[in-house]
């Protein structure tokens, strides 16, 4: 079949545009092929464009070469077809156009296809691998073509409400210094200086806060990151966040613009009211309750310390926890005996065991009396006060961990999130957003007995904490903040340091002599003695928010071109060797990895 070409003919509407009002209106579609069905003296053809389909008629009144023609077309073939919009004679409910076709009066096939590797269908059976392969031929899909659709209104309410806020969008480099950001930077080799490299920016962190220092006061960007960490489903290597600073203002009004963002953008691109001011938890209260420090509010099973009704028992597991320095938690999982059975709870201690535990004692109530694997060890006393304690009834299932504080708590965390989940407890269509504040600003780390740094050094500490930064460093808290949305963390942001004298006690507390403070930050530093307003800011994850917006599973539904878990791109073969030659002119040597 030879391919048509356009000769002047425009297209006129997009497919799923039409409506019924256009009956008896002349018009012209463009699109591909979703399938072409033979009935023998009539041929129907559904046309997919990114709008949707329409159905395309050829009966015994269509010209004899365009029947042909329609006839020899095929799935994934690109047509341009004019004719007029009639009512359909069969309607289909199932699709929004499904109660008009086009009556077809010249048909040109722009593009033939081959047999596509699986079928172009939003539900396709095909395996992910195979779809990234070919990932020009997933994106056809309706499913995910709508979901970059809404990605780009997201894009683009963002883009207006920062503008009608006072926001200058001003980009900043992607060929910078590398600095420590806490992730392993993507280098970039120089060719003008050899030996030397640029890095890709993990954020504009920097660039950023130098911006305030030169004035510009309510600075946004949406800017493209690079982290060369390990993936999952929320994660990729290069990523977008909607980067905002702000000057001459305090945590609360960071807030207001954030919360201000998040009530246009879901009421106008979905329809759905955000209710500000947004809640508010501490860090302390987060992991303590949630066993996370981005918790899903959407349904209950908070955590319960019972270390003091266990602390005295005969249970060596419970005592001798609470005695070395740990706690006893629990969770209740109400109504939930009769899906978690003795063979699932132990799948659950499996579970718990992977992430560090080492092991899960339980109670599950399905008749009269607990069934408890400890009970033998516990007076009728204690029972009772745990029962009460975790407001446990008969149906319930309670888990309960011994240890460490904060791996018991860690272990409970994630085991409340799989509860829930099988449980199917986990309400849709519900998106609670909430702040989590007063971070730890140190981290103790066991290995080499110091304390470690949570945030970027530029992270202000509250101004109460600042005196135990050298004497008592648990009691020192930062000004940093969390955005969360069920369970998913959106946001990370701080007040920054902008006091010079502050910034180098903090490079020392947080273990930096002056000569590496001034290789890695001194051209940040500097700048703060040249008068440096007080300033805060955040980045919101945009692939995050679009996930989230659009039902998403992974950020991989929400991004045109993908990574895998390998941080490769199966479709086009990235990462991949160069020419020697190009390696010889950046005075590279590849080194073969010991075996």
């Amino acid at each position: 079949m030879k391919l048509d070409r356009m000769n002047g003919m425009k297209r006129t509407d997009y497919c799923a545009a039409l409506t019924k009002e256009a009956v008896g209106k002349e018009v012209v579609v463009c699109g591909w092929v979703q399938r072409q069905r033979d009935l023998g003296s009539l041929i129907f053809i559904d046309l997919r464009d990114r709008s949707g389909i329409i159905q395309l008629a050829f009966d015994e009144n269509t010209d004899k070469a365009v029947f042909e023609k329609a006839f020899e077309v095929r799935s994934e073939f690109v047509l341009m077809a004019k004719g007029k919009v009639r009512l359909r004679s069969s309607v289909n409910p199932d699709l929004p156009t499904g109660d008009i076709e086009i009556e077809v009066a010249e048909l040109k096939v722009l593009g033939r296809s081959l047999t596509p590797p699986f079928d172009i269908l939003p539900d396709t059976k095909a395996g992910e691998e195979l779809r990234l392969k070919y990932r020009y031929l997933d994106l056809r899909r309706s499913n995910l073509q709508n979901n970059l659709i809404m990605r780009h209104k997201i894009a683009k309410v963002t883009r207006d409400y920062f503008d009608e806020n006072g926001f200058l969008e001003i980009e900043t480099p992607t060929l910078i210094k590398s600095t420590p950001e806490g992730a392993r930077d993507y280098l970039v080799p120089s060719r003008v200086h050899k030996g030397s490299f640029f890095a890709l920016p993990q954020s504009p962190q920097m660039y950023k806060q130098l911006l305030m220092l030169a004035g510009f006061d309510r600075y946004m960007q949406l800017a493209r990151c690079y982290r060369d960490e390990d993936l999952r489903a929320d994660r990729q290597p290069e990523f977008t966040q909607v980067d905002i600073e702000m000057s001459f203002v305090e945590r609360d009004d960071i807030f207001a613009v954030a919360e201000g963002y998040v009530k246009r953008l879901f009421g106008e691109v979905l329809g759905v009211e955000i209710k500000t001011p947004l809640p508010r938890m501490t860090y302390t209260d987060a992991i303590n309750n949630y066993g996370s420090d981005k918790p899903d509010t959407r349904y209950d099973m908070t955590i319960k310390d019972i270390s003091d009704i266990v602390e005295n028992c005969d249970f060596g597991v419970f005592s001798g926890a609470v005695k070395a320095g740990g706690t006893v938690r629990a969770i209740n999982a109400k109504a939930a005996a009769e899906v978690y059975t003795r063979k699932e709870i132990d799948k659950l201690t499996e579970d718990a065991k992977g992430i560090g535990a080492k092991g899960l004692a339980f109670i599950r109530w399905v008749d009269e009396q607990p069934t408890c694997s400890f009970s033998k060890f516990m007076t009728e006393e204690q029972m009772a006060a745990i029962y009460e304690r975790t407001n446990a009834e008969r149906g319930d299932v309670i888990l309960i961990v011994a240890d460490k504080k904060a791996l018991a708590l860690s272990v409970l965390g994630a085991l409340r999130q799989t509860v829930a989940k099988k449980l199917g407890i986990i309400p849709e269509g519900k998106f609670n957003f909430l702040w989590i504040t007063e971070f730890p600003f140190f981290e103790y780390n066991e290995e080499t007995g110091k304390y470690d740094a949570m945030h970027h050094p530029f992270t202000a500490p509250l101004d109460e904490c600042i005196e135990y930064l050298d004497t008592d460093p648990e009691k020192v808290f930062a000004n940093a903040y969390d955005l969360v949305l069920n369970g998913v963390e959106l946001s990370s942001g701080s007040i920054r340091i902008t006091d010079p004298e502050l910034q180098a006690h903090m490079f020392s507390a947080l273990g930096l002599s002056d000569e590496e403070a001034e290789q890695k930050f001194g051209f940040l530093t500097g700048a703060f003695k040249y008068g440096a307003p007080p300033h805060g800011g955040m980045a919101i994850g945009l692939d995050r928010i679009c996930m989230i917006m659009t039902g998403s599973e992974s950020l991989r539904d929400v991004v045109a071109f993908p990574k895998v878990a390998n941080s490769s791109e199966l479709m086009s073969g990235a990462p991949a060797g160069v020419d020697g030659a190009q390696l010889k002119e950046l005075a590279i040597e590849i080194c073969k990895e010991d075996k």
